[in-house]
């Protein structure tokens, strides 16, 4: 188990995280305050940083970046004009967070004029009315800071291998979660908003196109334990019931998304792997049910030094794939295709329920391989075979089944 995943325990300091929360709320509102609007609400997030968590300069006064510094614990403000100032985090009250935060942004030669009121919690109290002792869990913070900059790292990874319209990753306040979101490029349905003590006209704006967004809580909204979520808007038929990793991953009928709690992924024996199994799979059900055009969309993971070939030179080499042979391994009860393109392996797999009907189940296509059509020359085969052999296919896997869909003269072998 990797150090850089700490042990997270919500319920041991879930005051400390609620009074954070706020805090952050504070300094997001008077981002959002001065900053210009910038599609789904991206001009208001924090990014996470080796020391904590950061603003990126906001336009007011002689320019203005906020640090909330989470291994020094301490509020630290910079300006244009080369000015520093800074008051520490630790047992305090919402209205003196405030206070203190208006004093730091006057000295820094800012307008501290923002919203002040709470989006998102339940029975929000304007901040200046928050007198309430709060604690300050220093340990507990530094943990949240370690586990943050891990879940950064695979998200990143994961986002490299879209090179569709896709978000930062970044800190929203308001739900505080730190979220990375894929895009499918088509307008969504007008949402119906509802979120609580949030405008639904900012909701609206935020999901006005068809998203797969995953995120991580470190804990509250409904669940009692930090954990990593995931869903689409709008979420296609089947979305549910589509088969995600890793096996601790769940459907949430209360969340209407798909959960992997953070101790499932903390506690394996690779942390990495867990949780970018769960982004996957999570987006490739939405991506596969929603008929998103994966092959214009995605593109092999990012390395260092590794400049992504241009869609012409990717283009190139999927019309160079054809000398390959489609292999076949048919059992009794299972089988699979595969083929082996400049050394790397995909495949198909599927079920036998008689003699004549197989159950396509499931295709694996590595990165690398994305975007070459390989996976379609798998289901072609298993449709020339079947036309050849008097079998009827079942596509189970969402894969095969968008690929059926959009070849007409493929369905002649359905079960129907």
């Amino acid at each position: 188990m990797s150090s850089q995943w700490p042990h997270l325990d919500y319920l041991g300091w879930r005051e400390t995280c609620s009074a954070l929360h706020l805090y952050l709320q504070i300094a997001g509102k008077y981002r959002l305050a001065h900053t210009p609007w910038l599609n789904h609400s991206w001009n208001a997030t924090f990014y996470v940083t080796p020391i904590g968590l950061a603003s990126s300069p906001i336009p007011d006064g002689p320019g203005i970046e906020i640090w909330f510094d989470l291994r020094e614990h301490k509020v630290v403000g910079t300006c244009g004009e080369g000015r520093t100032a800074s008051f520490p985090l630790g047992p305090s009250t919402v209205a003196q967070f405030h206070a203190s935060f208006v004093n730091l942004i006057s000295e820094l030669g800012g307008t501290p004029a923002f919203d002040g009121a709470p989006n998102e919690v339940p029975y929000p109290v304007p901040f200046i009315e928050d007198d309430r002792e709060r604690p300050y869990d220093r340990d507990a913070v530094h943990r949240f800071h370690q586990a943050l900059v891990a879940v950064d790292r695979v998200f990143k990874t994961f986002r490299t291998s879209f090179i569709g319209k896709a978000s930062p990753v970044h800190l929203f306040w308001g739900s505080f979660d730190l979220a990375v979101t894929r895009f499918s490029g088509r307008r969504a349905p007008l949402h119906g908003g509802g979120v609580p003590a949030l405008p639904d006209d900012v909701a609206q704006e935020a999901y006005d196109r068809e998203v797969s967004s995953a995120g991580f809580w470190p804990g509250g909204g409904g669940l009692d334990y930090p954990a990593f979520y995931a869903y689409a808007y709008p979420a296609p038929n089947g979305f549910k019931n589509f088969p995600v990793g890793p096996d601790a991953a769940f459907w949430s009928e209360d969340l209407s998304e798909f959960v992997l709690p953070y101790d499932a992924v903390q506690s394996s024996a690779d942390p990495d792997r867990a949780l970018m199994e769960f982004l996957v799979t999570t987006y490739e059900a939405a991506a596969d049910l929603g008929k998103w055009d994966r092959d214009l969309l995605e593109c092999a993971q990012g390395k260092p030094r590794q400049v992504r070939p241009p869609d012409a030179e990717a283009a190139k080499a999927a019309a160079a794939v054809g000398d390959e042979t489609v292999e076949r391994e048919d059992g009794a009860a299972k089988g699979r295709y595969w083929i082996v393109v400049d050394g790397v392996e995909a495949e198909m797999t599927y079920s036998r329920a008689g003699e004549d009907l197989i159950i396509i189940d499931h295709t694996e296509v590595p990165g690398a391989l994305r975007g070459r059509k390989v996976g379609e020359r798998l289901v072609r085969q298993a449709i020339e075979d079947a036309r050849r052999d008097g079998v009827a296919i079942i596509p189970l896997c969402p894969f095969a089944k968008a690929q059926i869909d959009r070849h007409p003269e493929w369905q002649d072998v359905l079960r129907r």
